[in-house]
């Protein structure tokens, strides 16, 4: 009975790991993933410098910043905790569920100037 236990545990583990693993997202996917949606155009080539004041600096948010604020604009205003912004919506609309979570890695993996912590 203890074998089958620590058999069962083991595999809920390893499952669970790379479950996580894979949640998190592929950097090099999501510079593929941000050229192709040519985010820069907006938030700029370094994600630094957006093409306007109001557009928010990309590089370096926390990851699941980003994740919810991808996801929050494919569900749009009339979803629960949904974004309203023309613009973004139209573009989040496209991602896929691997998609969000690749920008987002990408994007939390560049240097930033932002401070995230005093």
């Amino acid at each position: 009975m203890k074998k089958i236990f620590a058999g069962v545990v083991f595999l809920l583990s390893t499952s669970a790991v790379v479950n996580a693993a894979h949640a998190a997202g592929n950097i090099a996917a999501g510079e593929a993933a941000v050229k192709k949606y040519a985010c820069a155009s907006c938030h700029g080539a370094d994600f630094h410098t957006p093409i306007d004041p109001s557009y928010p600096k990309l590089a370096g948010q926390p990851q699941d910043y980003l994740q919810h604020a991808l996801i929050s604009y494919q569900r749009g205003s009339d979803g629960p905790n949904g974004r309203s912004n023309a613009i973004m919506g139209g573009q989040a609309k496209a991602l896929s569920h691997q998609d969000v979570q690749d920008i987002a890695a990408y994007l939390h993996s560049l240097p930033t100037t932002l401070v995230l912590r005093k």
